[in-house]
Parts: structure tokens; sequence; C-alpha cells
């Protein structure tokens, strides 16, 4: 059985390379886990295409699915960048699958947002709460902390993505675990958090869920503020983002330049462009926080939550973070299946 899953696994590690190969031939340069409907990729990647003359494909990838790829791809590289939550960019800089580079705009990211040097560093972060399509309660109140999840009321409208694979998923994890007492040496809360909520069948992809959200669907999602305040302010939905008054974290979002990769020159100037004024504009218009605070329009920001609101979202120790994790992942399978 287990030669079986493993013949399986590189069956179809090898044919998705076969078939990023064939689309990095027609790229200009390959970004793992760029998707179009998530952090608006779609809008980075037109205005990259439009500065930089690149063209670079969709990938929907995850960031778990990312740190595969680029394991299984180590001796012949595809991507040239890469995307990911923080733990999982920490976790491939200690893997040897990223190159050191110190893109522009490098002294504005602050310490502690950055690897020293330059393996990973952060171009923008979200803060974890509840993305609710209010109009798909059907008349339920807004939950408002995480307690109120487990109340048999939202019964099949709940929605959280893989903690086991995406790292929004594991981010849900670590914001709800520290929220209910844990912390990132004791995942009791956090665990026994999940098996409660399983009893309300919540719906679990594994990949970004924003137009099931939008569809009513998945009525209340586990999920940033930046794809909250998207729904709201640029598709017109009836959305409400939530910080549960329990608690929640703060998030970064790292790229890296992929070692070893096909077009690393275009690979570097991609990375500099993401923390140029123009491309740090992109991402505070698809109201994530940039690392370059001056980034950020007051216009923008008064669309977001009072600071009052976000004063319950804090930072945590991510390399912490990135070396827990795996034990988390496991010890969820182990409990959710």
């Amino acid at each position: 059985m287990l030669k079986q899953r493993v013949f399986k696994l590189a069956s179809a590690l090898a044919v998705t390379a076969g078939t990023l190969s064939g689309t990095a031939q027609a790229a200009d340069a390959i970004c793992y886990n760029c998707p179009p409907q998530w952090a608006d990729w779609g809008t980075q990647l037109k205005v990259i295409k439009k500065e930089l003359g690149y063209s670079i494909p969709f990938d929907n990838k995850n960031s778990g699915q990312t740190l595969s790829q680029l394991l299984a791809e180590q001796n012949n590289p595809v991507a040239d960048v890469a995307y990911y939550g923080v733990s999982f960019g920490i976790t491939a800089a200690e893997k040897g699958v990223t190159e050191a580079y110190k893109p522009a705009n490098w002294d504005q990211i602050p310490e502690g947002l950055k690897d020293p040097d330059g393996e990973w560093f952060t171009i923008h972060s979200g803060t974890i709460g509840l993305f609710v399509n209010v109009d798909a309660l059907d008349g339920k109140p807004v939950p408002t902390s995480w307690q109120d999840l487990l109340d048999p009321t939202y019964k099949g409208m709940i929605g959280y993505l893989d903690p086991s694979s995406a790292f929004v998923g594991y981010a849900g994890a670590v914001a709800i675990n520290g929220a209910l007492g844990g912390d990132l040496g004791n995942f009791e809360p956090g665990l026994d958090y999940f098996a409660k909520l399983k009893q309300n069948n919540p719906i679990v992809p594994k990949q970004t869920a924003y137009s099931r959200v939008l569809s009513g669907e998945i009525p209340i999602m586990l999920d940033y503020d930046f794809n909250a305040y998207r729904a709201k302010y640029k598709d017109g939905a009836n959305i409400q983002f939530v910080i549960p008054e329990e608690g929640s974290v703060v998030v970064p979002y790292v790229m890296s330049l992929v070692k070893n990769s096909p077009n690393p020159d275009k690979g570097r100037k991609i990375l500099d462009f993401v923390l140029s004024d123009k491309g740090q504009s992109v991402w505070a218009n698809a109201f994530l926080r940039p690392v370059r605070p001056d980034a950020m329009p007051e216009a923008v920001k008064a669309k977001f939550l009072p600071a009052s609101e976000y004063a319950r979202a804090k930072p945590v120790d991510y390399k912490k973070m990135a070396e827990v994790q795996g034990d988390f992942q496991k010890r969820y399978l182990d409990q959710m299946n």
C-alpha cells in the first residue's frame, strides 16, 4: 500500500513537472503560488507585464504545495520566484531551495520580517479573522468569536483552508490556539477546538475559496482581512470582516528567489518590483498591509476596521511557528482522520 501511494505521488509530481515545463517555455518567468484570486496576484502580474514586459502565468498552488514542488525539482528547478506564508518561506530556506538576494528597498523591511541574508523577505501581511457573507447567513447573527462557530446554528456554514497543507489554514490554527490559551509549544487548545468544530461539518478546501464565499456556498470563512475587504469594496458583496473577541494573529507573506532558477536575473527584477512603490501600491489597493507602510494610502486605510479592533491581533515568533508546523500538521491529521 505504501509503495503504491509513493508511486502515485511520484507520478503526480512528474505530470505536474511536465506540465509546468511546458508552461515555463511559454513564459518569461515562473512564480509559484501566484493565483489570480489570492492577494490580487491577478493585478500584480498584469502590472509586472506592463512595467517589466514579463509574461508570468498564474499558478494555483498553495504554500505547502509550493514547498513540495521546489523540493521535488531541486535538481532541475522550474520556478524563478516563490511566494508563501512565512513559515513555509523559512522552511524553504532551511531546505536549501532558495537563494539569497536583498532586493531594492531591502533596508525598509523591518527586522524580524526578513532573513538576514535575503533567503526570504516579507512583501505584505494580513490578519486572520472571519470573512462573512452576511446574506448567506439567512438571517442568523454574524459570529463575533471563535466560540460562536461551535454553535450548531452554523452547522455546514463554516469553512477553513486545510491546515495540513495551506498556510492560511495553519495560520488560522495558530490564531485559534493562541486565542484559547495555547502557544507555539502547546497546541492542545487548538486541536481540541478543531475536534469540536468537526461536529459542525466544516468545509475544508485545500486552496483559496474566495469565489465560494462570494457565491454563498461557504458563508463563514476563516481567512484574511484583505480577502474580506476586497469582496466588500471591489466585488460589492454584503461582507463583514470580524476579528474574533478572543484574539487573532498578524501573519506576513514572503517571497524568495529560487536557487538555480532558469531566469535568475528576471527573478531578481520581479522581487525588486514587488517592493517598489508601484508594486507595494498594488498590495495596498488590494487591502493588504504592505511591508513598506508609506505605501498604504489613507483612503484605503480608512476602509479597514479601526485600530482598536486590530489591537486584538498579535504577531508571533515566526521562526518558532515554522519549526513546530510539521508536528502540528501531523497531530491535526491524526486527530481529524
